[in-house]
């Protein structure tokens, strides 16, 4: 705390439109996890073309500081083993450090809603 500077803080809710029209608002809370959280929905589900929920489901990675890179269960070695031939330090953390989400994506007929199970929410249609 010192005159002159600021907190680091990432709220940053994503909102995507199609066409000009509204598709999918979506955010991932946990500070410097917050951006790559964002890449990794939006890879997702736009490249990979999973499901809202699929993709909130789904392992995720964090870059932490030089080229320590964080990983959750569920990744296959294959990963693992390419990206410590790049030169990364890599390590299996357990669920708490790689944020929590949630998405509504807009359908023809209505929205889909997806919450992450690594936070306490859920989706809920009325």
């Amino acid at each position: 705390v010192g005159p002159n500077k600021r907190p680091f803080h990432t709220i940053i809710p994503a909102f995507v439109t199609k066409k000009g029209k509204p598709l999918m608002s979506f955010g991932v809370m946990g500070g410097p996890m917050q951006p790559q959280g964002h890449v990794q929905l939006m890879i997702r589900v736009f490249q990979y073309k999973q499901n809202p929920q699929t993709a909130l489901d789904a392992p995720r990675w964090r870059f932490i500081e030089d080229l320590d890179v964080y990983l959750e269960p569920g990744f296959p070695s294959e990963a693992l083993n390419e990206l410590r031939h790049l030169g990364h330090h890599t390590s299996i953390k357990e669920y708490t450090a790689f944020g929590g989400g949630q998405i509504i994506y807009r359908l023809e007929d209505g929205y889909l809603g997806a919450s992450d199970w690594r936070k306490d929410g859920q989706a809920v249609g009325f």
